[in-house]
């Protein structure tokens, strides 16, 4: 495997990074993570696919793209892969074509199952699409839990437009699925939250979808400002720091959930991911530090899971939340992650909507908010 990296920034390209032998005409896939204003340019297309005139190109909006082991705004950070050993397979789709995201997901991982397939790595609008229906739907079709990873497109702090696109301009409403095939690759995954938990353990006692009425029967709003003092005078904004930790029925780790907006008529609260009735949950709290100290670890099982191998290109998805409470502090989760994989590594990555990876090896794949996600690829 080979990597070269170009960033752009005040209005210039620079080479960021080059293995030796990379041959541009031979690279097959083409990572592009930019500022909504930026990747949605016809021009900036046109100058990316100058670089590299044959591989797919995969492209979406951000809230901050990292390149090893920095976080920028209002660049372009580009990451061109030449595979010695591995196909690759890129499927994209609209949300508008299928009835529903779950459907979605589905009708991805169904157009990627094929003899061989080592991995699969998802790239999604993070407006149009319901994360949690379009995780199950590809586990639907993934009996063999074959690892997914990756995370929702971004646009900024604004919740806005999101924009994905392969082989063409970022568009609304896109889906893309990159399917690698081959035994020679090898994939490690990892992620990891590093918020306190506080308060009892409830029940959900009324949900649709994303959309939380009611905890242990009481209006779940009310409830919630409960427990939050004098940080309920901020609301929407003080609930990036009070995210709920969810657990389901029959699940035996539990998923962070991100509050997007509230609804103070009906007492309700719109979350980046479903939470079935049912299930229990328990609020948390911003902890700098074991935020700071979660990416590390998640790097750390990122580079176990490879059993042996060592990693060529990490590949780091983080959640918006994270930046906005982390602020001044946000490269020190990419350094101390960067960290665990040395200096001659190259990374790329972006702050997301939301992020996807199992909770461990052969397991389904799961939507996750607040975390650091980490997948590291290596060949044979």
């Amino acid at each position: 495997m080979k990597i070269k990296q170009y960033q752009y920034m005040g209005g210039q390209w620079k080479n960021n990074f080059t293995t030796s032998g990379f041959d541009a005409k031979q690279a097959q896939l083409i990572l592009v993570f930019g500022e909504p204003g930026l990747i949605t340019r016809q021009a900036s297309f046109d100058e990316i696919r100058k670089f590299f005139p044959k591989g797919n190109i995969v492209s979406c909006s951000t809230a901050g793209e990292i390149m090893d082991e920095d976080v920028y705004d209002n660049s372009i950070a580009v990451t061109a892969i030449q595979f010695e050993k591995t196909a690759i397979k890129c499927c994209a789709t609209h949300i508008d074509q299928h009835d529903n995201s779950y459907e979605t997901g589905k009708y991805l991982m169904r157009e990627l199952l094929a003899d061989g397939l080592n991995t699969v790595l998802v790239i999604s609008d993070g407006t149009y699409v319901n994360g949690s229906e379009l995780v199950s739907g590809l586990n639907e079709n993934n009996p063999d839990n074959i690892p997914v990873t990756g995370g929702l497109a971004a646009d900024g702090d604004r919740f806005n437009k999101t924009f994905v696109g392969l082989d063409q301009v970022p568009e609304e409403g896109t889906v893309i699925a990159i399917g690698f095939y081959g035994n020679d690759l090898h994939i490690g995954h990892g992620y990891f939250g590093g918020w306190d938990e506080f308060g009892p353990l409830k029940k959900i006692t009324r949900a649709e979808k994303n959309v939380l009425y009611e905890i242990d029967g009481k209006n779940a709003l009310d409830l919630y400002k409960e427990y939050l003092g004098p940080y309920k005078d901020e609301l929407p904004g003080s609930a990036l720091l009070f995210p709920l930790s969810m657990q389901e029925e029959g699940s035996n780790e539990p998923v962070v959930r991100t509050i997007l907006s509230i609804n103070e008529q009906d007492k309700s609260m719109v979350f980046a991911g479903n939470l079935p009735q049912g299930s229990t949950v328990r609020l948390m709290k911003a902890n700098f530090d074991k935020l700071i100290d979660g990416s590390s670890l998640a790097a750390q099982s990122a580079f176990t899971n490879l059993a042996g191998s060592n990693p060529e290109l990490a590949l780091f998805i983080s959640c918006v939340g994270r930046k906005l409470i982390l602020q001044a502090r946000t490269n020190e989760e990419v350094a101390a992650a960067k960290d665990i994989f040395g200096e001659n590594i190259p990374v790329a990555g972006f702050y997301s909507y939301g992020e996807i990876s199992p909770f461990a090896p052969l397991t389904r794949c799961e939507l996750h908010n607040q975390t650091m996600t980490i997948t590291t690829f290596s060949e044979s």
